[in-house]
């Protein structure tokens, strides 16, 4: 390849470079982000999908189980035993809806999970002193590509818990070990 060719392909070499870069940087954060969730939901004797879902309460506000299942991607069912869990920890209540006594609304108690938040101050700020190091417009970029893959992240979800599309079966077939065939005699 001569010297002018690979001037040319450098931005298309360095971009991928980037990206898969992000990727693999995205995947290690995920990950350290899960182990973070799962140990603080440990020690409050919940599972990290109690958490993060108590958080989506406090941050949306009262919901319906569908539209929680909508928000998080869950299935229904699964949304259901989540709330009948937490109700019995009391971190949760349904109540019917004032406007249609039809639909039941869950609410987060927050008296209860006070204590739960007090766990998430210094995690805040941590990472709020690692966004120092970054510029206003560094910042958006950072925001806007936060908001993208939680959006994308829920779409994934929400197409996995609908059952599995064939690349996803073809995938868990391959990943489950093979049975030892057994010997006849």
């Amino acid at each position: 390849m001569s010297s002018e060719s690979r001037k040319k392909n450098a931005p298309v070499v360095r971009r991928r470079k980037l990206v898969e870069g992000i990727l693999a940087a995205g995947r290690e954060s995920s990950a350290a982000t899960v182990m973070l969730h799962t140990a603080i939901a440990e020690r409050s004797g919940l599972t990290a999908t109690d958490t993060k879902t108590i958080d989506t309460l406090i941050r949306l506000g009262p919901v319906t189980a569908g539209e929680l299942a909508g928000y998080t991607g869950l299935a229904t069912a699964s949304v259901t035993s989540l709330i009948d869990r937490l109700e019995k920890k009391d971190l949760v209540r349904r109540a019917r809806d004032s406007r249609d006594r039809r639909r039941v609304i869950v609410k987060p108690v927050l008296e209860r999970i006070a204590d739960c938040q007090n766990v998430f101050g210094p995690i805040r700020e941590g990472f709020a002193q690692v966004l120092e190091n970054y510029d206003d417009e560094q910042l958006e970029t950072i925001l806007d590509f936060m908001h993208r893959s939680s959006h994308r992240a829920r779409q994934l979800t929400a197409a996995i818990t609908a059952g599995p599309s064939p690349l996803v079966r073809k995938f868990l077939t391959r990943a489950r070990p093979r049975r030892a065939k057994s010997k006849s005699r």
